[in-house]
C-alpha cells in the first residue's frame, strides 16, 4: 500500500519531489511558510493537476485508481462547514464512498474525536476547534487506508492535540498510513516516524526525525538557531 511520488513538479510550488511513503508510519511534512507543504499533500491526495511526474498507490497512478475516495482520506487546511446541519450528518458524509451510513464507523469516529454527545448539535454553532474535530471525524468515518491531513492540530487546544496525536499513532500502529503537515517541530520530532522537510518547493530532507530536524537543518531552512532539549520522545526546542 505504498504511496509514491515520482519527480512531481508544479510551477512555482514543487520541484521534482520524489518520496515513497509507507503504511504503518506517521510521516510529517514540515517547512517554513510557502515551502510547498500543502501543495505536496494535495498532490499526494490526487487533488492537484501536477505539471510533471506521477503519484501512485500500490503502483497504480492515482487518476486510474477506481476506489481512490475509499483509499485516501484528505483533510484540508482550515476547512469550513458550509451547511448548518448536525454533527452526525457531517460525519456521515465520510461514508459516501461506501454508499452507506453504517453506525459503527460513524460512532467510532465520533468517539475517537471526543464528540460523543455532540451528535445532534448544529455544526456551525460549534467553536473552531470543535468544528475541526468534526471534519476530521468525517475523514476517519471513511476508514481510508491513508489519512492525509493539513495542520490537523492547529485549531485544537493542548489536551485535544495530545489526544489526536495519540490516536494517529494508534491508526498507524494498525497498519494505515498517516501523513500530516505540521508547523510544530517538537510534535514532529516526538511523534513522527519520518519527516519530509521542504524548502522553497524542494525536498531537502527525508529521514527519521532526529536527522531530518537536526539543529543544523533547522538553522539552514528556517533561518534561526535552535537546540533540542530533553529525552527522545519528549524533546522541546529552545533558542540558542
Amino acid at each position: 500500500m505504498t504511496l509514491d511520488a515520482s519527480a512531481i513538479s508544479l510551477t512555482n510550488r514543487l520541484s521534482e519531489i520524489s518520496c515513497k511513503l509507507k503504511p504503518g508510519e506517521i510521516t510529517a511534512i514540515c517547512g517554513p511558510n510557502g515551502a510547498g507543504k500543502s501543495s505536496l499533500l494535495q498532490a499526494l491526495a490526487g487533488l492537484l493537476h501536477i505539471d510533471a511526474g506521477q503519484v501512485s498507490l500500490d503502483g497504480q497512478p492515482l487518476p486510474q485508481l477506481p476506489d481512490r475516495a475509499k483509499r485516501i482520506g484528505y483533510l484540508a487546511q482550515a476547512p469550513e462547514i458550509a451547511w448548518d446541519v448536525t454533527v452526525r450528518s457531517i460525519v456521515e458524509l465520510g461514508r459516501i464512498p461506501h454508499r452507506d451510513t453504517l453506525p459503527g464507523p460513524v460512532d467510532a469516529a465520533l468517539e475517537a474525536l471526543e464528540l460523543t454527545g455532540f451528535e445532534q448539535r448544529r455544526a456551525q454553532a460549534l467553536s473552531g476547534g470543535e468544528q475541526a474535530r468534526v471534519l476530521l471525524a468525517r475523514v476517519l468515518a471513511g476508514q481510508p487506508d491513508w489519512i492525509l491531513a493539513d495542520e490537523p492540530l492547529a485549531a485544537l487546544d493542548l489536551a485535544h492535540q495530545f489526544h489526536l496525536t495519540r490516536y494517529m499513532e494508534g491508526i498507524a500502529a494498525r497498519g494505515s498510513g498517516v501523513v500530516v503537515v505540521l508547523h510544530d517541530l517538537a510534535i514532529a520530532m516526538n511523534h513522527a516516524d519520518r519527516v519530509l522537510v521542504l524548502d522553497r518547493g524542494q525536498l531537502v530532507e527525508d529521514d527519521v526525525p532526529e536527522k531530518a530536524l537536526s539543529a543544523e537543518r533547522i538553522e539552514k531552512v528556517w533561518g534561526t538557531k535552535m537546540r533540542w532539549l530533553g529525552e527522545p520522545g519528549a524533546r522541546a526546542l529552545a533558542p540558542c
